[in-house]
């Protein structure tokens, strides 16, 4: 091969490298001019910080009294039924009296004997006693008057006694209302009979004042720490899907009930109940307000940011600020204040024209999305949540097809002269810079 073929040939390899290397050059620059920097932000406001803990429960009422007999026999009349109003002292069913007015009408015959064993046995007494003070009677004649005298005595009492249980018993076949409230159960029928043996049978179910309701919530033991009596407490129930209702921690009970190996105690929440909306049963999504603070706070995010080296070029590049800001420092640099951290010191970037600058905070309370700003900052500040580049969208003139190629001779970059020499735009928070 000749030295002319050779020489050629390097030349053409050199060609396509430069070629090369210029076609990635203009691709890298194509692609940075199709890039803006978005910055979002957050504009500083008061917020309401709230840590919670969440339990479910059920709704019952605040007082229930259980209705029962203390005697047997068959239900005779009713008076009442679900959901009736009822006053205390009101008249809510009666038992058969047939069998209660025989025992009273035997008690009655009981104690008439009684009364006249007595006076017959008192007379005897009476008798023998003035013998005995003449000598006409014997010790022994006197002695036994005066014993069948007390006996007789006795056996009044005893029969007086019956006699009143036995009023007591038929007094108790008419079942009264103890409270003012509302009936919630009606366990027995006409015609059925109810045994008081061993127990008293429940007939009735009534609470006393359905306005005013409480929540019994099973809180988990890792949780029972946080919650205190006076706690604000917001529920919500499955009948009302987009309602919640307000309550206030009442009692924390210490006796545990394990299910399943979790241990959980029972919390008491008071929940007023003025339009009824509330049923007794209702299983209650409960969420324990266990600390909270208003005041000026922004997103958790904000303390997680820290501009990279690209960013704060970009912005260094940028149009001077007002005044005599400085410039946001290259990273790695101190600011000018103290920036060191600690359990209740952080920082932040602010947004401040077309500059971002860091701004030392003491932070306080925090949950998941917001944390609270004791000092360092306010209302109306705007902190930087994030930065980043982003491909800018085309966009297509009006009458334009941007599925057919452009005429001959357009020139294809007409338009990035513009581009190339604009600035970031500014935005409010959330938005673009």
């Amino acid at each position: 091969m000749s030295e002319k073929k050779k020489s050629k040939k390097w030349w053409i390899i050199l060609g396509i490298i430069v070629l090369a290397v210029v076609v990635i050059l203009i691709v890298k620059m194509t692609k940075s001019a199709n890039k803006e920097l978005v910055i979002r932000t957050h504009v500083v406001g008061e917020y309401t910080v709230e840590n919670t803990v969440t339990a479910t429960g059920t709704i019952e009422p605040v007082e229930t009294v259980e209705v029962g007999t203390q005697v047997s026999g068959k239900v005779e009349k009713i008076y009442v039924d679900f959901n009736d109003a009822v006053k205390k002292g009101e008249l809510l069913a009666e038992l058969d009296k047939l069998t209660l007015n025989q025992n009273v009408s035997r008690a009655k015959a009981s104690l008439t004997s009684a009364e006249s064993q007595l006076n017959y046995a008192k007379l005897t007494y009476e008798r023998t006693k003035q013998l005995y003070e003449s000598n006409a009677a014997t010790l022994a004649a006197y002695q036994e008057a005066q014993n069948s005298y007390t006996q007789a005595q006795m056996s009044k009492k005893n029969a007086q006694a019956a006699y009143d249980q036995a009023k007591v018993d038929l007094s108790y076949a008419e079942i009264y209302s103890p409270i003012d409230g509302v009936v919630l159960d009606r366990a027995v029928e006409v015609g059925q009979t109810v045994a008081a043996s061993f127990s008293t049978p429940t007939l009735f179910t009534l609470a006393r004042d359905l306005t005013k309701m409480q929540v019994e919530a099973s809180v988990d033991e890792a949780d029972i720490g946080q919650v205190k009596i006076g706690q604000r407490v917001t529920f919500t129930v499955d009948a009302y899907t987009y309602e919640t209702f307000e309550g206030t921690v009442n009692q924390i009970r210490m006796k545990p009930t394990t299910t399943s190996n979790v241990v959980k105690y029972t919390v008491i929440i008071e929940a007023p109940n003025p339009d009824q909306k509330l049923f007794p049963g209702m299983t209650a999504n409960v969420t324990i307000v266990t600390e909270e603070e208003t005041g000026l706070a922004v997103p958790s995010e904000a303390f997680n940011f820290t501009p990279d080296e690209q960013v704060l070029k970009a912005m260094r590049k940028g149009d001077k600020p007002e005044g005599n800001r400085p410039m946001a420092p290259p990273q790695g640099e101190q600011p000018q204040q103290d920036m060191r951290q600690s359990s209740d010191h952080s920082m932040v970037w602010l947004k401040k024209g077309n500059q971002i600058v860091p701004q030392p905070v003491k932070a306080g309370m925090s949950d998941v999305a917001y944390r609270i700003v004791e000092e360092g900052l306010q209302a109306g500040d705007s902190v930087v949540l994030s930065a980043q580049y982003v491909v800018k969208e085309k966009q297509v003139k009006k009458g334009d097809n941007p599925f057919m190629p452009g005429p001959p001779g357009r020139n294809k970059n007409s338009n990035s002269k513009d581009n190339s020499n604009s600035k970031a735009p500014s935005g409010g928070p959330g938005g673009p810079m």
